[in-house]
């Protein structure tokens, strides 16, 4: 087996290779519009994959009809509802999952969001956490704040629909640094974030399609059920901090 390589490692291979891609694709419409940072999971499961695929084009406007909906991400309020035709903002710590929605958007610094599609069902969903894990107590209800109990309630809401991880087109955005240069004390909360991402998406078996992670700017994703596109845009300046102590 293949010994393990870190995330730093893993981006500077990925950002040399769609650097090749570019100039390989340089004038045909694959070419993305804008630089990014990729990386690729090293897994049996995916070394078949020559690519992934990226979106760099901007996110369009809610479908005529559809109406934004937000809600405060605390107790079991942080897992949306939808009616038909909804354009939903997911705010930090918020996920939804089904099938009435006609987008999912959520703007990301050091947070993730991780985008789920099954290309049949035309079902999927989106969360956005902003840190990876915490020491929960067996009590303690489940947190979208926290990658791994967010990515939970999508496996319940996957299984209840009569379908299989697998079965699903997988996205993964975000994870910036946000910390000031020159900072003494790096949380590193970003790449964390990353690495979990990377390690839910691998262990559960979804088929990951596009990424862009890491670096310092900040990124609009969106998901539109009806095709299951998702498209992804970078800000200018640096992301955002995010408030930590909403976390405390």
């Amino acid at each position: 087996m293949a010994e393990r390589i870190t995330l730093v490692e893993r981006m500077a291979e990925a950002r040399q290779r769609k650097a090749d891609e570019r100039r390989e694709r340089e004038g045909s419409f694959f070419v993305p519009t804008q630089p990014f940072a990729t990386t690729q999971p090293m897994t049996d499961r995916a070394a078949h994959r020559t690519s992934v695929r990226t979106t760099g084009t901007a996110a369009t406007s809610p479908a005529a009809g559809a109406r934004p909906v937000t809600a405060p991400a605390h107790g079991t309020a942080w897992q949306l509802s939808a009616q038909r035709g909804d354009a939903l903002m997911l705010m930090p710590g918020q996920m939804h999952f089904g099938a009435q929605a006609a987008r999912l958007s959520t703007l990301l610094g050091s947070c993730v969001a991780i985008t789920l599609w099954h290309p049949t069902k035309r079902i999927g969903g989106m969360c956005h956490y902003l840190l990876p894990t915490r020491h929960r107590k067996g009590s303690e209800e489940l947190d979208g704040r926290y990658g791994d109990e967010a990515v939970e309630v999508m496996l319940r809401q996957i299984k209840l629909s009569g379908t299989a991880p697998g079965e699903y087109h997988a996205h993964l955005y975000g994870g910036a640094d946000t910390m000031p240069e020159g900072t003494p004390l790096k949380f590193n909360v970003g790449e964390r974030n990353i690495e979990l991402g990377w390690s839910l998406i691998d262990r559960h078996g979804f088929q990951l399609e596009g990424v862009d992670v890491g670096e310092d700017v900040p990124r609009t994703v969106t998901l539109t059920l009806a095709t299951g596109a998702v498209q992804m845009r970078r800000g200018s300046g640096r992301a955002p901090a995010t408030a930590f102590s909403e976390m405390l």
